[in-house]
Parts: structure tokens; C-alpha cells; sequence
């Protein structure tokens, strides 16, 4: 049947493979499941079909031997009753009756054949249904993985993280720079301002004595008087 080579691709083949050459992995899972699905249909139709042909040609097969039997026990009574005559009329319907058993016979067993075939075909498309249909939400799955992962890659648009890094690493080192001269300038600053205030001090100190040469002059020249 033309869906187990479908079958076969998905149950046997390689699955990255099969994804790599499938449009749409997860439409053409579905659409095979459908397909195998609609195949075990039509071949449980055509096993119910060839069962009742089976059946047929068994009951034509016991028919036959009844009658060859039936034909048999006749010969046997005509002979009992010693008319050899009705005995042969009777032995030559059973000869007849056993072509037909012969035949129904050859018929019943091609059909049983064939009807084991199908069965087996039947079971066989069962199993690999049902394994399809296991595996059906893992290949749905990591179809899905793979389109997300192709569209973040896409999304990105080629970015380089340890580019990235590299220009954060340039940055750091500019505020650190930056930092180390705004505490340069902060120690210098600091350093002026302790200069000018020792200047201030000696002009007040400076001051502070001219008053007191002044005072001490006053004083003893208001002695002297």
C-alpha cells in the first residue's frame, strides 16, 4: 500500500532530515496520521470483505463434504440390501461431490490465504499508527523549538555578544578614567584651599602683633610722660 513508504519516513528515516526537507513539518505529521488513518479504514473494510468471502467458502467447502458424505452412506445401504446398481449410481454423485469438495476446498484455502495477508497488513498498520501517533507530539514539539530558535536568531540580526562586551569593557575603563580625575582634581583643590587658608592665618597673625607693638608703644611712651 502506497501510504507505508509515508510510513516509513517518518517511523524509519532519519527525523532532522525529515524535518530539513518538510515545508511544514507539523502539517505534513498531521496530513500522515490522516493518511494512515484513512488507509487502516479502507483495509479494515477490505478484511471484513475478504472474511465474509472466507466464510463463504467454507460453508460451500462443509456443503460439499455433506453431501459427498450423505451420497456415501447411500452406497453403503444399497449395498447392505445387495443392489450393487443403486450403490454405484450413489458412489458416482459422491464422486461428483468430491471434485466440489476439492474445489471449495482450493478455493476456501487461497481465500484464507489472502485474508491472513490483509489481517496481518491490518495489525501492522495499527502498530505503526499508533507509534505515529506517540511520537506525533515530540515531532510537533521540536518542530516548534526549531522555528522559535530560527526566529530569535533572526531577530538578533547578527549580534556579536562579545563585541558587546568588549565596547562595556571601553566604557568602564573611560568612567574609571574620568573618576580618577575627578579625585585628582578634588585633592588638589583641597590642597589650595589649606594654602590660602595659611596665608590668611600669618596676615591675621601679623595684624595680631602690629596691634600689640602698637599698644605696647602707647603704653610706654605714656610712661615716659
Amino acid at each position: 500500500m502506497g501510504v507505508f513508504s509515508r510510513i516509513s519516513d517518518i517511523l524509519k528515516s532519519n527525523i532532522n532530515d525529515l524535518l530539513d526537507k518538510a515545508e511544514d513539518p507539523e502539517k505534513m505529521v498531521k496530513q500522515i496520521i490522516i493518511d494512515m488513518q484513512k488507509e487502516l479504514t479502507i483495509a479494515t473494510q477490505n478484511l471484513g470483505k475478504a472474511k465474509a468471502s472466507e466464510r463463504l467458502a467454507q460453508k460451500k467447502m462443509d456443503d460439499a463434504v455433506k453431501v459427498a458424505a450423505g451420497w456415501e452412506a447411500k452406497a453403503k445401504a444399497a449395498l447392505s440390501q445387495g443392489n450393487q446398481d443403486m450403490a454405484k449410481q450413489a458412489l458416482a454423485k459422491k464422486v461428483r461431490a468430491d471434485e466440489e469438495v476439492a474445489t471449495y476446498t482450493e478455493m476456501y484455502e487461497s481465500i484464507s490465504t489472502q485474508t491472513d495477508a490483509i489481517e496481518n497488513q491490518v495489525e501492522v498498520l495499527k502498530s505503526k499508527l499508533d507509534e505515529a501517533k506517540s511520537r506525533q507530539a515530540m515531532l510537533i514539539a521540536r518542530s516548534q523549538m526549531a522555528d522559535t530558535k530560527k526566529a530569535l536568531a533572526k531577530s538578533q540580526g547578527g549580534f556579536d555578544g562579545a563585541s558587546a562586551l568588549e565596547k562595556f569593557d571601553r566604557m568602564e575603563e573611560k568612567i574609571q578614567r574620568k573618576e580618577a580625575e575627578a579625585d585628582a582634581f578634588a585633592e588638589i583643590g583641597g590642597t589650595d584651599d589649606e594654602l590660602v587658608e595659611s596665608f590668611d592665618q600669618i596676615e591675621k597673625d601679623a595684624k595680631v602683633d602690629a596691634e600689640l607693638a602698637r599698644l605696647m608703644a602707647e603704653m610706654n611712651g605714656g610712661a615716659a610722660e
